[in-house]
Formats: structure tokens, C-alpha cells, sequence
């Protein structure tokens, strides 16, 4: 499971200024035998842009904070290396997260880290929930009953709960999926 928080704004970006993926944090699953196995949190110093106080508020991340990170060139080149995800499937709460490593990796240069296998998981929670409308993470933490461990939007708390999400519909036989995740 992987949750990303970048840099943003109240209203629009301050002029030179683009959204750029601050943290990374990751769960590791075990389908198999249903249980979270690890979790990672990389922080990722942002090159064109800074941590706005609303961005501070909402995800609890700073300046000072992220510019202890690595790169972004580095923070992929860790997924790649140390944690297989250029080789394994992986899931996200939604398509942001996806797509911002895309728009970011095409903005860089930077090679784009993960397999092309990749499950919306909000999407599969949606239709096994028989939803109308696709719910928040908080929100589908809710429905399946489930509480909501850590800080919303971090990272690293919200891949978390992304992978409490996941082990629900597995376990009530909604998710199929061919590997770990």
C-alpha cells in the first residue's frame, strides 16, 4: 500500500511554485496470511516548491521536517531498490497517488519507480460496498467498521489504514489480487 502527501496550498500555488511529493509511506502486506508486515515512511525534500502552514496543518509535515528528506530521484530509487516496486503489484487510496508520481517522474526525468500493476483500491471497496459515491479513506474506515490509527494525511498512517482497508475486502472476499501488495 502506498499514500503520498505533497505540497500544497489553501487556494492555488504561489506563482513558480508546483505540487511535489513530500512523504511516502508505505505497507507491506501479507495477503496470504492476512496481516500488515512493515511499514516504511520516506520524506522526500521538495525542488520547486515549499511546505505551506495550510500544508503543515493538514499533514503535520514542515519545512524544516522535509528538508531532512531525500530527493525524489533518491526516494525512487529506494522504492525500486529496497522495497521491490518496480517488481511488485501495489495499491493506492484512489488514482492521486499514481498519478502524481506520474506527472512528477515526467516533470523530473526521474524513472517512474512502481510496476504498471497497480489496484485503486477505493475503487474495489466502492463497488464491493455497493456505493454510489467513492468514500475518503476516513470515511470507508467508518463503513467497514474499522478505527482510524494515527494521523490523517500522513503518510505513513494512512498507508496503514489503506492496508486495514485491504484485508477487510479480502477477507470479505472481495480483493483479488496475483502477489503481495
Amino acid at each position: 500500500m502506498v499514500d503520498v502527501e505533497a505540497t500544497c496550498w489553501e487556494g492555488t500555488p504561489p506563482p513558480g511554485q508546483t505540487n511535489e511529493i513530500i512523504e511516502i509511506g508505505l505497507t507491506v502486506v501479507d495477503l496470504a496470511e492476512g496481516v500488515r508486515t512493515a511499514r516504511h515512511r520516506i520524506l522526500v525534500r521538495p525542488q520547486r516548491s515549499r511546505v505551506s502552514p495550510f500544508c503543515t496543518e493538514l499533514t503535520g509535515l514542515t519545512q524544516a521536517e522535509v528538508d531532512t528528506g531525500v530527493t525524489f530521484a533518491q526516494a525512487c530509487k529506494i522504492l525500486a531498490a529496497e522495497h521491490n516496486a518496480n517488481r511488485l503489484p501495489w495499491t493506492s487510496w484512489g488514482d492521486y497517488d499514481r498519478n502524481q508520481f506520474t506527472r512528477q517522474c515526467k516533470a523530473t526525468g526521474v524513472a517512474y519507480p512502481f510496476s504498471h500493476d497497480h489496484t485503486n483500491a477505493k475503487l474495489v471497496f466502492t463497488e464491493a460496498h455497493g456505493l454510489r459515491k467513492r468514500p475518503g479513506m476516513a470515511q470507508a474506515l467508518e463503513i467497514a467498521g474499522l478505527p482510524l490509527e494515527g494521523r490523517h494525511h500522513s503518510g505513513e498512517d494512512d498507508a496503514w489504514n489503506i492496508a486495514a482497508l485491504v484485508l477487510h475486502l479480502r477477507d470479505g472476499g472481495a480483493w483479488v489480487s496475483a502477489g503481495p501488495s
